[in-house]
């Protein structure tokens, strides 16, 4: 018999959303894949000819398959809070669901490739000309390195002076929670700024 008896811990659940955004190839769908508790929902494709003309993989020679919908993981952080994470696709030409996607998120990720900062403007200058979603900006880690500092890519990329700009790597849970930890603190603390004051 299936019990239907709901108990309070089930109701006090509360769930938020988070979005990974970036580049083509800055490493989002590693990001969720990482650091997710279940296997990674991905809309994986394989890139062929027809992309020839679309997608720059000249930073990324070895990239054979591409986004082309969404990334989604799950994170249960304590009894109360589950994090669901949306990794959007990378190229202008799937932009159009990102207005979906970020719609009551609390907060984004942008992951940048330091070796192709050209490839991080639209993502940040969306975040910049949408301010109501607080972000933070993830520099990753390829080949164990970095090719500019936070401060460079700040100012290369014209990052808001208030937004935290942090390293990690990718590939590593611990890396990648640390990132995520920095933008719910930040949410929290954008969240409580925006309060009136009474």
């Amino acid at each position: 018999m299936v019990s239907n008896d709901f108990s309070s811990d089930t109701r006090s659940k509360t769930s938020t959303k988070i979005v990974i955004a970036g580049g083509f190839g800055a490493g989002k769908t590693t990001l969720v894949g990482s650091v997710s508790e279940i296997p990674p929902v991905t809309t994986e494709a394989v890139m062929t000819e027809a992309s020839v003309d679309h997608d720059d993989t000249t930073g990324t020679p070895d990239k054979t398959t591409t986004t082309v919908a969404m990334d989604f993981g799950r994170i249960t952080v304590d009894e109360r809070l589950i994090m669901y994470l949306f990794g959007t696709p990378g190229q202008s030409r799937f932009w159009f669901m990102w207005d979906d996607l970020v719609r009551g998120a609390v907060g984004a990720v942008v992951v940048v490739d330091c070796r192709r900062l050209i490839d991080s403007f639209d993502a940040v200058d969306y975040f910049e000309t949408n301010r109501r979603v607080p972000y933070v900006v993830a520099l990753n880690r390829f080949d164990d390195q970095l090719h500019y500092t936070a401060d460079e890519v700040r100012e290369a990329l014209e990052i808001g002076r208030g937004v935290p700009v942090v390293d990690f790597d990718a590939r590593r849970r611990p890396s990648t929670g640390a990132v995520l930890k920095t933008l719910l603190r930040y949410a929290l603390d954008s969240d409580r700024d925006a309060q009136p004051v009474g």
